[in-house]
């Protein structure tokens, strides 16, 4: 049974412990936070289903002033952990790595470290084998994470020469408030980095793309335009689409109108906090125009990460050293596919 701790209990943390948990080759042996966050208080509330451990000594002093009992430090668990996934925020992971040096743990990183940080840039379907026995992982953002799936799978069928992506981004978290509130798009400049990382994951296929913020918080859109190596009809990609486990058909007919249609079906069926691990694909958007596909694709960004950072733990520990075993049975331990 590999023992992991995850560390940074909030948006992504607290996902990740609920994914972890779920696993049946895997024990949760705790969480670690600095701050008394509400996310940390709604744990306290339930119950303490997870073991909480203070970031620090001082960390340890603000939990006790407002009587959230905490399991000791992190230091005191990190020689129990065989593995950590960081989920800090952007930059605490590399100070973290120091600590993880110290005790001997592998450890996989979200997307907002630095790609330094780590050995491999993991996915758990485009280049499983590499992540194998490695002892830092770091995940693609959540946006990339989904495009690759999507991607990969027609790449892995057909062949996929280039990639024209255009992403229109969410630009706050629901509950975040330091973003301001907002009546306007912003436009990054190209290329965005999903499509520089695609090439990193998958350096064959050419890809570029743009990125537009929009006031919005439940999901990320993704427009595609990809060219396939080989003649691809919208059946066949319908086909290949829903063969796979992580990605999800959908119609406008279903009543699927955009992203507060996906956030409400996943509260409806009860999923915690609304949260979805499948990427939908949009079928009423699947076009051609020549040789090139275009498809449109939803990112639940608070949840799609959770099963790749599954993946990286199967890899990391050498757990399986068979890509499609890995990945179906992270899915398998995380119910998917539930819709069909």
């Amino acid at each position: 049974m590999v023992k992991v701790l995850v560390s940074g209990y909030g948006v992504i943390g607290q996902r990740l412990a609920d994914g972890v948990a779920m696993q049946k080759d895997m024990e949760l042996i705790g969480v670690v936070d600095a701050v008394p966050t509400l996310t940390v208080q709604t744990l306290r509330e339930k119950g303490m289903p997870y073991k909480l451990f203070a970031a620090n000594d001082d960390a340890a002093k603000k939990f006790d002033s407002v009587s959230i009992p905490v399991s000791g430090t992190m230091t005191d668990i990190l020689p129990e952990a065989d593995i950590v996934l960081d989920a800090s925020p952007g930059g605490i992971g590399a100070k973290n790595k120091k600590l993880y040096l110290k005790h001997g743990n592998k450890a996989v990183f979200q997307g907002g470290e630095t790609d330094e940080i780590a050995n491999v840039f993991f996915h758990g379907y485009a280049n499983y084998e590499e992540g194998l026995n490695q002892d830092f992982l770091k995940l693609t953002s959540c946006n990339t994470t989904g495009l690759i799936r999507t991607i990969d799978c027609l790449d892995r069928e057909v062949g996929v020469e280039r990639v024209a992506i255009t992403i229109v981004r969410r630009v706050a978290d629901p509950g975040d408030y330091h973003r301001g509130i907002v009546n306007a798009l912003q436009v990054d400049k190209a290329p965005n980095h999903q499509a520089v990382d695609l090439m990193n994951i998958m350096p064959h296929v050419e890809a570029t793309g743009l990125l537009v913020h929009a006031p919005i918080t439940h999901g990320h859109f993704i427009s595609v335009l990809a060219t396939p190596k080989a003649d691809l009809s919208i059946e066949q990609a319908k086909k290949i689409f829903s063969s796979h486990e992580r990605i999800r058909l959908i119609s406008i007919q279903q009543g699927f109108l955009g992203n507060a249609s996906i956030f409400k079906y996943a509260r409806d069926l009860g999923k915690p906090r609304g949260d979805i691990y499948e990427v939908p694909v949009w079928e009423d958007t699947i076009v051609k125009s020549g040789r090139d596909i275009m498809f449109g694709i939803h990112i639940p960004q608070e949840s799609v990460t959770i099963p790749e950072s599954i993946d990286a733990i199967r890899a990391a520990m050498g757990m399986e050293t068979d890509r499609l075993k890995a990945v179906k049975k992270t899915n398998q331990y995380l119910g998917l596919p539930y819709w069909k």
